[in-house]
């Protein structure tokens, strides 16, 4: 397996993980003035205290208008930084323009409205050329847009923590839309020391090197640990009750019928409506490598949900989803299981279990910001890449509680007293699920009750 992928601004290996090889740029060349100062004036609050462009009912549109058609400009271009901040910034204004009026409707009466249903072409074209040069989709996404493609350090001196990275380009321009899209940047900054030990646990596999191999399953599962940890600190840096100021406006076109009836016309360029999936956090690379590592993946359920999950794979840089592939076959080939217990390597299938335990937690905490922060805000069932709130994460939780299962059946019992206790963990964890989807299953319920739950033992997230 090669040891990166890249496509200039993504390089997928040990040395960036999933993190940009260079950081993004802040702002456009001064010849895309006119977008820029849009882009600058949208937010609903300016970091000055003022009221941006999306404060204001319709201000979007009537900006929109007068803005020069970049198209010619915008096919000639060929330096990747400049490119990939192009297409975050007709990401951030497409979205912006359509999901205005949603926004508006929700600041009323607390529920989504409408969005506008065309695209002008002075945005239309030129998004379209830039998503072509980049090979993905015209509409806001979680790579090149919104998150790793989207931070900028306050502190150029200090590292990828949350608190010291914000956004180049901003929706509410608030510090709870920030905190919330630099957490998933922090969490990646973890990425590299992850990948390098997929990288160098299938070499060790292929090598039959079994002292090679838990070195770099301890690696995972500690690289996994650092992700969790990470990953809790969105408790803090995006408050749940602020989650709505900002999340209108990055729910997709495709899963949000309420929203987007008939789709998205992006005029001058088809002329039929396009349908396209929100950003998402579970766009992020972290778990679904650890699942196909993990051998996770093979325990995905084969329904409706899971296909959601793999289509979301489209949605992806090309060479991440080459890396996947690739990652995919090779495991399949050299299954990490199958070689730890052809070979008895209980050492081993403990890294393992522990590296499942850490999906779990992710999967989990997950499930609890989507209690609070979705659930305990709105009664909109959808997450904004179009999937079923309720269903959605319980499907992937399921697929690890397998996977978990399965191993434990091939450990032996000469430390009975550690399998005991996993188990009895393990029992744990799947009535937790079930109670929750039991509360869930009511058409009134109190969704801090089902949140509760994880208290009870000790899974609680902060």
């Amino acid at each position: 397996m090669k040891e990166n992928y890249t496509d200039s601004f993504f390089d997928v290996g040990s040395k960036y993980g999933f993190l940009p090889n260079n950081h993004p740029l802040e702002s456009l060349p001064i010849r895309y003035k006119n977008l820029q100062h849009l882009l600058d004036k949208m937010p609903v609050k300016l970091s000055d205290g003022s009221s941006g462009y999306l404060a204001f009912p319709n201000k979007i549109e009537t900006e929109v208008e007068k803005l020069p058609n970049y198209i010619d400009l915008v096919e000639n271009e060929d330096e990747i930084l400049v490119i990939q901040a192009l297409y975050r910034a007709y990401c951030f204004l497409t979205s912006a323009f359509t999901l205005e009026l949603s926004y508006q409707e929700f600041v009323k009466t607390k529920k989504y409205g409408k969005a506008r249903q065309t695209l002008p072409k002075q945005v239309a074209q030129p998004f379209v050329c830039v998503a072509n040069k980049l090979d993905v989709f015209p509409w806001l996404d979680y790579h090149y847009a919104y998150s790793l493609g989207n931070y900028r350090f306050l502190d150029k001196s200090k590292g990828f923590h949350w608190s010291n990275l914000d956004q180049c380009v901003k929706f509410s321009g608030t510090s709870d839309e920030s905190g919330f899209i630099m957490n998933h940047v922090d969490i990646n900054q973890h990425s590299p020391k992850l990948v390098g030990s997929v990288l160098k646990s299938l070499k060790s596999i292929q090598e039959n090197n079994d002292q090679e191999l838990n070195k770099n399953l301890k690696q995972n599962f500690h690289s996994m640990e650092l992700v969790n940890d990470r990953r809790k600190d969105m408790w803090v840096a995006s408050r749940w009750k602020h989650y709505n100021d900002f999340r209108i406006f990055i729910m997709g076109i495709k899963g949000n019928e309420e929203i987007f009836p008939n789709g998205l016309i992006y005029e001058g360029v088809w002329d039929k409506p396009k349908y396209f999936r929100g950003q998402t956090g579970a766009q992020d690379n972290i778990i679904p490598t650890a699942d196909i590592v993990s051998g996770v993946i093979n325990f995905y359920p084969k329904n409706q949900l899971t296909k959601y999950l793999l289509d979301l794979r489209k949605y992806r840089p090309i060479c991440v989803q080459n890396f996947f592939e690739i990652l995919t076959k090779e495991m399949r080939s050299a299954p990490l299981l199958k070689r730890l217990t052809k070979t008895d390597n209980q050492l081993g299938m403990y890294y393992l279990m522990s590296a499942y335990e850490e999906i779990y937690f992710f999967r989990n905490g997950h499930w609890q910001f989507v209690q609070k922060y979705i659930m305990q805000n709105t009664k909109y069932a959808k997450a904004t890449g179009g999937t079923p709130i309720i269903s959605w994460i319980p499907n992937q939780i399921k697929a690890v509680f397998s996977a978990m299962q399965n191993l434990s059946n091939q450990m032996k019992d000469s430390n009975r007293w550690v399998k005991s206790k996993w188990i009895e963990s393990y029992l744990n964890k799947v009535e937790l699920l079930n109670k929750q989807l039991e509360i869930l299953s009511i058409d009134t319920f109190n969704p801090e009750s089902v949140f509760k739950l994880n208290e009870e033992i000790g899974l609680e997230d902060f």
